[in-house]
């Protein structure tokens, strides 16, 4: 259905773009539960979470195959628009193997669908309206589906939340149960809620004269038994999935994705596995995106890409670190260092990056400079990094080049 409110099809359309078995083998160091944005002299005794699956106390009740399909969801941005297509390939076989299970049977006639779902996931379609481009695709935006076929004016709608003080806007359908999967819908009515206005603005598309052009359909292929994820196709053919429930990681990212209240987000996010055991704390080799730092970029657009303030960070099984960021037009910036384990603590390392210079093409120019500093890791997993690093600033990487083959 998802705001392609002029055509038949019952879903978001937007370009493509997280048992786990558990989520997360936590391990971690003695903790004291202090703030990670306090005066450096406070986290002497910072524990870090390395793991490949999630603290099952802070997991809703997935499955194994379900955790296999978020987590291949996590890291993915726009909803799919921005996917590499590993990340395809993965959520695609995650999918697939969901809709061979049983999940509810007939899951329109249970209500298990009702209520409110948050889009996190969407296919490419071939008809995507500029409109479904533009408010699906954007993580800055929340999008929601409800569902509550059991009143007197059964109802699907889907909703995109611009942000709390801003408001919403609110597509709703008529809706009919078919059979055991498949709901019949029309859309009928929209309207923009701001919350600057005490009234509602209508949304500017006659639904009365496009006819069958507002009616559509939408099969749930695999409702979990718990209610908190939904996969549903819609007649256009695409592909959503849904849940009731978040994971713990999917929320970070979500708040980072706001750029709202993420401090207190990253301090809720460590500190919920304080009571975890300690143990390995190696950095995890791989290209790893930075998306957010607790200070923002200086004035030297040189010293941010010397200190890791901006772009991705490769990290090598041999000591070996390098930051890399593009410039513009095929130019690079290129920095690479070594990294050693401090003596003092087991999740911190030494870093010194001494090997710079600005790249085009097979031609480079070196730059003089040099950064030392220590890497703290404060969090680790296999779509996610957390650690304190420059000057004490904290930040949040986002794994970019998938999981190797073992």
């Amino acid at each position: 259905m998802f705001l392609k409110v002029y055509t038949t099809n019952l879903g978001f359309q937007s370009n493509p773009v997280p048992t786990f078995s558990p989520i997360f083998n936590p391990r971690t160091l003695p903790y004291k539960t202090p703030k990670l944005f306090e005066s450096s002299s406070s986290h002497r005794n910072v524990f870090v979470y390395r793991s490949n699956v999630v603290d099952k106390q802070q997991l809703v009740s997935f499955n194994e195959p379900e955790n296999q399909l978020i987590e291949a969801l996590i890291g993915i941005q726009g909803r799919g628009r921005s996917a590499s297509p590993q990340q395809l390939s993965d959520v695609t076989r995650a999918v697939q193997v969901l809709e061979g299970l049983e999940g509810v049977p007939d899951p329109t006639n249970s209500s298990l669908i009702e209520g409110r779902w948050q889009l996190m996931f969407t296919t490419r379609p071939g008809t995507a309206s500029p409109i479904q481009r533009t408010f699906v695709g954007v993580d800055f935006f929340s999008v929601f589906q409800e569902v509550y076929l059991r009143t007197n004016d059964p109802r699907v709608s889907n909703i995109v939340r611009f942000s709390d003080a801003i408001g919403e806007l609110k597509v709703e359908a008529a809706a009919s149960i078919k059979d055991g999967k498949r709901i019949l819908f029309q859309f009928d009515r929209a309207a923009f809620s701001f919350k600057f206005l005490p009234f509602k603005v209508p949304y500017p598309v006659p639904f009365r004269l496009l006819g069958d052009e507002a009616k559509g359909w939408l099969d749930t292929t695999y409702l979990s038994p718990s209610g908190d994820l939904r996969i549903s196709r819609g007649n256009k053919g695409t592909t959503f999935v849904l849940q009731k429930k978040t994971e713990p990681r999917q929320r970070l990212l979500s708040t980072i994705s706001t750029g709202k209240g993420v401090r207190e987000a990253i301090d809720e996010f460590i500190s919920s596995n304080q009571n975890l055991t300690g143990g390995e704390t190696e950095l995890q080799e791989g290209e790893w995106q930075m998306i957010w730092s607790s200070q923002v970029e200086t004035d030297s657009w040189l010293e941010n890409a010397g200190n890791g303030l901006m772009g991705i960070q490769i990290i090598k099984k041999n000591g070996q670190i390098k930051f890399l960021v593009d410039i513009l037009l095929g130019i690079k910036f290129s920095m690479t260092g070594r990294f050693v384990k401090s003596g003092n603590s087991n999740s911190t390392y030494e870093i010194t990056m001494d090997d710079a210079a600005i790249i085009g093409g097979q031609f480079g120019y070196p730059v003089e400079m040099e950064s030392k500093f220590n890497l703290e890791l404060l969090y680790s997993d296999d779509k996610i990094r957390i650690t304190r690093g420059y000057n004490n600033i904290v930040f949040v990487h986002l794994r970019m080049d998938g999981l190797k083959k073992k």
